[in-house]
């Protein structure tokens, strides 16, 4: 079983020593200014987002480009128009350590400016705090999402902003900056549920498991011991992330809901956002059992990105997810669907070879 899954699949903890928030506020200001940065930041963002991209003396990464990496579910690590960011801030390991080739001081090492939420489960926002902490960058989601991910970590020293609370409407937008880029969030729902649609629906999906990522990447102790106590977060609303700069748009959504049922007007708020380049969203969600990947699916005919990119379907959680490839055909089947006009080119990326690969995903501006 073990051998075919990884030939299916061929396409390829813990912070240690944690330093002063405010010595590490600094280095990330001086990585900024040009200054020279810390050897462990400019080998984890070359090794992030490719040695051409990242300054070998500085750690500053090229203003006209927009790399990304995958680190397993729906956490990328960003370098965009000159800055680096989080989306989500998780590496997958509570039940399989070392499936995902990544760790949570890999992520601080970063130097982050911000991390954005898109809700607080334990699979998204479980290593957010410790990261924050760790490298200085703010933490931007709902108020709970904030309110939890300093709980995670003791006198926590970082910064936190607040776009809107686990009560603000569906359709709600918040417009900021990080630096260079312009972000608009908008408030949408998490997957859940819902009769089977005969008209918008599909066929109902069951991706077989695989459990060999647990025989082979067996979780540690303090996998264990970090990782359990988080499932208890709760998701405290949910937030789609649009960035923008001149020559690029990017559109990240770690969660499809059902939206034809429960929100409608959100289709018209992300119609109304500005063209979208890139759309990286979640196609595992808990209404593909019954409704196939169609929220996904209507996600995408509203925003009408160029290029889609699949996340949150990969082997995060073995026994109860599966391996991005047996998503493969029911994808390109429910694209399908989308008149040719408006369909968008298609890149999947398949676990575990396309974790920390940012070749996959690097753009010039």
């Amino acid at each position: 079983m073990c051998g075919a899954a990884r030939r299916l699949v061929s396409r390829r903890g813990m912070l240690g020593g944690m330093l002063g928030g405010g010595a590490l506020v600094a280095l990330g200001a001086a990585t900024a200014s040009g200054a020279p940065a810390d050897a462990r930041t400019i080998a984890a963002r070359q090794r992030f987002f490719g040695t051409d991209t990242v300054d070998a003396g500085t750690g500053e990464v090229r203003p006209d480009r927009v790399v990304l990496s995958w680190v397993g579910c729906a956490t990328y690590a960003v370098a965009f128009a000159g800055t680096v960011l989080l989306l989500d801030a998780w590496v997958p390991r509570l039940s399989s350590a070392g499936y995902v080739p990544a760790t949570a001081q890999d992520l601080a090492d970063l130097r982050p400016a911000a991390i954005l939420i898109g809700h607080g489960h334990f699979d998204h926002a479980g290593d957010a705090g410790r990261i924050a902490q760790a490298s200085g960058a703010v933490v931007h989601g709902t108020a709970e999402h904030c309110a939890t991910i300093r709980a995670q970590v003791p006198d926590p020293g970082f910064g936190t902003v607040a776009l809107g609370d686990a009560a603000t409407a569906p359709g709600s937008v918040h417009e900021f900056r990080v630096g260079d880029i312009a972000v608009t969030a908008v408030r949408h729902l998490h997957s859940g549920p819902t009769a089977p649609d005969p008209v918008q629906g599909s066929a109902p999906f069951f991706p077989v498991p695989d459990l060999c990522a647990i025989a082979q990447h067996p979780p540690t102790l303090d996998d264990l011991r970090v990782g359990l106590p988080r499932l208890r977060d709760e998701e405290g609303g949910c937030l789609l992330y649009q960035l923008r700069t001149p020559g690029f748009s990017l559109v990240w959504h770690d969660s499809a809901g059902p939206l034809l049922e429960k929100a409608p007007q959100v289709f018209d708020v992300f119609a109304g956002l500005a063209p979208t380049d890139l759309q990286i969203g979640a196609i595992q969600g808990f209404n593909q059992l019954t409704n196939g990947l169609r929220d996904p699916r209507t996600y995408i005919e509203a925003l009408r990105p160029r290029l889609f990119v699949p996340a949150h379907h990969d082997n995060w959680l073995p026994g109860f997810t599966a391996p991005a490839a047996t998503y493969t055909a029911t994808l390109h089947a429910e694209l399908d669907r989308i008149p040719a006009e408006h369909r968008p080119e298609l890149r999947s990326l398949l676990d575990p070879t396309d974790y920390i690969a940012p070749a996959r995903l690097t753009f010039q501006i």
